[in-house]
């Protein structure tokens, strides 16, 4: 890999999410060389995928270069490939462009999606971890919804309209209520001639409530706006296989349908290179000490999704959401400029700001504390923590100007089918 030499000790960072994006910045003018790896050449604002799918926003509103965060930073590169395999012992890392040598490693690399060995659900149906998986899931939505306006066979029709979510957790929750308010303000006006009461949206989990990971306050009222807005919610109901249009369950239940999404599950997205010492087999995430290091090492760390530090509080580790891996990102760059001047580096305690999701308009829960809101001031908190946290001010601008407008109009205006979706689909699913 053709990186420039140099006196300073270099950091490799593996991925350019919300930890090593954040690690990054904070290490701007520091006496470091700084080489950030990616697969993709931008930052994914991942907790607005779902709006990208469900047409609410287009995908370049939470997206960001990952160039113009090392822009005018003589110590800082970045090279576009994708890590295969990290040797600890000659300290290189091996990528499709060639190696490179590190004296410190982070990896920041978080999750992909997890079908717990299910082929038929691998093979058969779409997620959304990338942005191309998003533009997938507007793709097929909307093709299908072409398809089922001009078919005349009640049967195809109905298989076509029918919409099944598969995981009831944040990502869920908000795609059903994303696509009952397509329905409800925006279908029936594209399509006349079409009976849009015939869309059907059923939510499926595994466990007992919606929203396992919230109060059962936020829980409960989550549960309650989806029933409101016509979504159908099977509890304690396992997806067994998805083939030939059909979702089988574990218990009586079957679904003949053309739209399933799968968001029940995900997984570290670990690297080849490291022994079982260092990897938790279950979750297959990195286990880190309190200043990140991973297990038996002295120059390599983790941080975000794919680190796991084990506490009282937190016996599983953090929660694999933005805040572990912002704040990670922003102590471990502290932590490594502290190293570098020989003084003593400081543990990291996660300060926990909440949960919060959305269903719709007005619509939303968040645990705060020991408090739990809802309705339109939970709402209100949602939109602008994610306008907050978005990178660019060109990208806060275009989302904030894309929400007022969808606001008084009960509009979407993204409903564009920019690809085929058969065409792309195994493109589209590479997490």
């Amino acid at each position: 890999m053709n990186i420039p030499d140099t006196q300073l000790p270099r950091i490799v960072i593996i991925g350019g999410g919300f930890g090593g994006m954040n690690l990054a910045q904070n290490l701007k003018k520091s006496p470091y060389q700084v080489v950030i790896v990616d697969k993709r050449n931008y930052h994914t604002f991942q907790p607005l995928l779902y709006q990208v799918s469900t047409s609410g926003l287009e995908p370049d509103s939470i997206a960001y270069p990952l160039r113009k965060i090392i822009k005018s930073q003589e110590n800082m590169f970045f090279r576009m490939t994708e890590v295969s395999h990290i040797d600890t012992n000659l300290s290189k890392i091996r990528t499709d462009i060639g190696d490179l040598s590190y004296d410190y490693l982070v990896i920041a690399t978080g999750t992909k999606t997890n079908f717990f060995g299910n082929e038929s659900i691998e093979n058969n149906a779409v997620w959304m971890k990338t942005l191309p998986q998003a533009l997938n899931i507007r793709s097929m939505m909307f093709e299908n919804l072409e398809k089922a306006n001009r078919t005349e066979d009640p049967v195809k029709r109905k298989e076509l309209l029918r919409f099944v979510i598969a995981g009831a957790g944040p990502t869920g929750v908000e795609l059903c209520g994303a696509i009952a308010e397509l329905r409800l303000h925006v279908l029936q006006n594209d399509y006349p001639d079409m009976n849009t009461d015939e869309i059907e949206i059923h939510l499926v989990e595994g466990l007992n409530r919606v929203l396992p990971p919230f109060s059962e306050e936020s829980s409960k009222r989550a549960q309650k706006a989806l029933e409101k807005m016509g979504v159908q919610i099977h509890l304690e109901t396992m997806v067994d296989k998805y083939e030939n249009n059909r979702v089988t369950t574990k218990g009586d239940l079957t679904f003949e349908t053309a739209n399933f999404i799968w968001s029940a599950g995900v997984t570290g997205a670990a690297i080849s290179g490291f022994d079982k010492t260092a990897l938790h087999e279950k979750a297959n995430r990195y286990i880190v000490d309190v200043f990140n290091k991973i297990n038996g090492f002295k120059n390599i760390y983790a941080i975000g999704d794919i680190a796991l530090m084990q506490s009282d509080k937190y016996p599983k580790g953090h929660p694999q959401v933005a805040q572990p891996a912002i704040q990670q990102g922003k102590h471990l760059a502290k932590n490594l400029i502290k190293r570098a001047k020989n003084k003593e580096m400081e543990p990291f305690s996660y300060f926990d700001k909440g949960t919060m999701a959305t269903i719709g308009r007005n619509k939303a829960v968040a645990d705060v504390a020991k408090m739990h809101f809802g309705g339109f001031i939970a709402w209100f908190m949602w939109m602008f923590i994610h306008l907050w946290f978005l990178v660019g001010f060109r990208n806060r601008l275009v989302t904030l100007i894309n929400w007022t407008y969808s606001y008084w109009n009960y509009d979407k205006a993204a409903r564009l089918i920019v690809r085929p979706y058969k065409q792309n689909k195994i493109l589209a699913q590479e997490d």
